[in-house]
Parts: C-alpha cells; sequence; structure tokens
C-alpha cells in the first residue's frame, strides 16, 4: 500500500510540473532574455510600439492563398477573402520580434474569421501581457482560451489575463486539478472539451488525449489543409497527428507548436521526420520544447516548407475566390 501511494504521488507531480527542457545546454536562450516574476494585477493601455524593421509574415504558398495586405493595400484590393487566419505567437522561448521578452514556455493568439482565441498562456503572467501590449493585442477581444495541458509554463500567465477584467470562456481537460478550476471560476466560466468539439466553425479541438499528462491541440480549417497548433505534444507529437487525422478526412497543411522532441536521439527525430512524410504534412513550424537540434532537422527536412517562428512571429493566411 506505501508503494502504491508514493507511485500516485510521483505520477501526480509529474502531471503538474513544467515541460521544462532535461537539461538546461537544451534551453533556447537568446540574447535579450528577460525573467519576470510578479503578483501584482496587471493594466493594460494598448499602444503598439511601432516596429520599424521588417514585418514578420510567413504565408502559406498554395493557390489560392496570397500573403496578407497592408491597410493602404487594402483600399485598392477588392475584398473577396471567403476566410482569414492569424497566428500570433506571444509568448516562446525563442525570440523573432526583438522587442517582446522571451522566457521557457508557449502563448499564441489565434484570429479565425474574427473569432479571437488564445491558445496556452505562458508561464509568466507579467511576461505574456506586457507582450501583448507591445504586439497592440487588446485582451478585451479574446473570445476563449484554450489550454492544451496543465503545464505551469502554459497556465501561469492566465491569473494575469483574467485580472484585467475580461472574461472569456476558458477551454480544458477534464483531468485538470482541481484547484486550477476553482481559481477559473473565481473570475470567469471553464468548460471540458470532448473530441472534435466545435469552438465555431471551422476551429476544433483534438479532446484530450492520453499521456503525461494529457492533452489537447487545436486543429483549424483553412483552404490548403489542417493547421494543427500544439502546446507540448507530451502523448507524442505523431500520435496527435493521428488523432488529427482520425477526426478529419482533410489533409493535414501545417504543424506548429512545441513537439517535445528536445530529449529525443537522433534516430528517434529521423523516425519522427519519416512519420511526419508518411502522414503527408505540408508545411511544419516547430518552436518551444522541439529542441534546437530537431528543428534544425526539421528545417532540412522540409527546406521552404519549414517556417521560422519564435516570440513575436506572425503566420497571415488569407484566401480569396479564384475569379
Amino acid at each position: 500500500m506505501k508503494l502504491i501511494r508514493v507511485f500516485l504521488f510521483v505520477i501526480t507531480l509529474l502531471s503538474l510540473g513544467a515541460c521544462y527542457p532535461a537539461s538546461t545546454a537544451q534551453i533556447i536562450s537568446p540574447v535579450g532574455t528577460v525573467q519576470v516574476t510578479t503578483t501584482a494585477p496587471v493594466t493594460i493601455s494598448v499602444t503598439p510600439i511601432p516596429f520599424t524593421e521588417e514585418v514578420i509574415t510567413p504565408t502559406f504558398g498554395k493557390a489560392p492563398i496570397k500573403p496578407a495586405v497592408t491597410s493602404e493595400e487594402e483600399n485598392e484590393i477588392p475584398m473577396l477573402i471567403t476566410q482569414s487566419l492569424t497566428i500570433t505567437i506571444i509568448y516562446d522561448n525563442d525570440l523573432y520580434d526583438p522587442r517582446l521578452s522571451s522566457a521557457w514556455g508557449f502563448s499564441a493568439l489565434v484570429d479565425y474569421r474574427d473569432y479571437i482565441l488564445l491558445f496556452d498562456t505562458g508561464g509568466d503572467g507579467h511576461m505574456l501581457m506586457e507582450n501583448m501590449r507591445i504586439l497592440g493585442i487588446d485582451p478585451s477581444r479574446i473570445d476563449s482560451v484554450v489550454l492544451s495541458h496543465a503545464h505551469d509554463d502554459h497556465t501561469g500567465g492566465l491569473p494575469a489575463l483574467l485580472d484585467t477584467g475580461v472574461k472569456p470562456v476558458v477551454y480544458l481537460l477534464t483531468s485538470f486539478p482541481l484547484s486550477i478550476k476553482r481559481q477559473i471560476e473565481k473570475s470567469t466560466q471553464f468548460s471540458e472539451v470532448s473530441a472534435g468539439q466545435s469552438f465555431v466553425e471551422g476551429l476544433w479541438t483534438t479532446g484530450e488525449i492520453n499521456g503525461i499528462p494529457p492533452e489537447q491541440a487545436l486543429v483549424i480549417h483553412t483552404d490548403p489543409g489542417l493547421v494543427v497548433i500544439t502546446g507540448c505534444a507530451h502523448p507524442g507529437i505523431i500520435k496527435i497527428i493521428e488523432q488529427v487525422k482520425s477526426l478529419f478526412a482533410e489533409q493535414v497543411h501545417l504543424v506548429m507548436g512545441g513537439f517535445h522532441l528536445d530529449s529525443k536521439s537522433e534516430t528517434e527525430i529521423d523516425a519522427i521526420l519519416h512519420d511526419f512524410r508518411r502522414l503527408e504534412v505540408e508545411q511544419v513550424a516547430p518552436c518551444h520544447c522541439t529542441g534546437e537540434y530537431a528543428i534544425t532537422r526539421f528545417a532540412e527536412e522540409y527546406g521552404t516548407d519549414f517556417i521560422q517562428v519564435g516570440a513575436g512571429s506572425v503566420i497571415r493566411l488569407e484566401a480569396v475566390n479564384s475569379k
């Protein structure tokens, strides 16, 4: 009986701990990394700081997809958009936009047909909110928050977001600790997800995928295929993609986010790359806990279909009628 109690205690600790790398040597620590700790409420004034360098806009290359246009160009081009998707990485341990701060964790803002969803919240609330301020993201526009899993480098920023007074619905897994659910209930509502559940037309969750800890991923319909966003892929990135393909008949166009490969061997990573090709994943944008070596291998394997991302990078997809 004592051995069973010890085993259960260890499993609980593993499920609640953050998905930090196995050794500090594997942490991506770009110049300008800032560690901030605060418990004070955050006051947000959305006044974006001008960014004079080239705007980061990786794009999808399949017709009828075209890059997003600037506000000046919008006045000259007929508005024939049938769908639009913008994914902004707000929080990551690697920097893309030098104006931002970075730390271990992940958060991405999804703007899909004017529905605003925040996928994960990073680990530090002050950093999350400051990066949002710099990027000109208004918290009051967020319709919902989706938490991939219960590790604090993906959920730690949520209290600071809710302290602003916003009340998005928080979508999480049934397996989340009761303490997190009770904390959320003090500020807003939460909902436990099911496989294939839709947040809005064309935007779904995989539902809870078994792992240590369990996890969910986001699935988005686009013209060239499905976009899949993962938080840390603890159950296995291939297992997540296979879950997506079991739920939806469409092609998987892009997989992005944390792939949790920083502790994998070269042989294991080669096998995973083989499986990506077997599953016909067309484009990749790995970050967070994927690991530097694995990211390099994905870049070599996918070439022009590899998208380099980090805190501050933006992926825009706009589809227009072919006529």
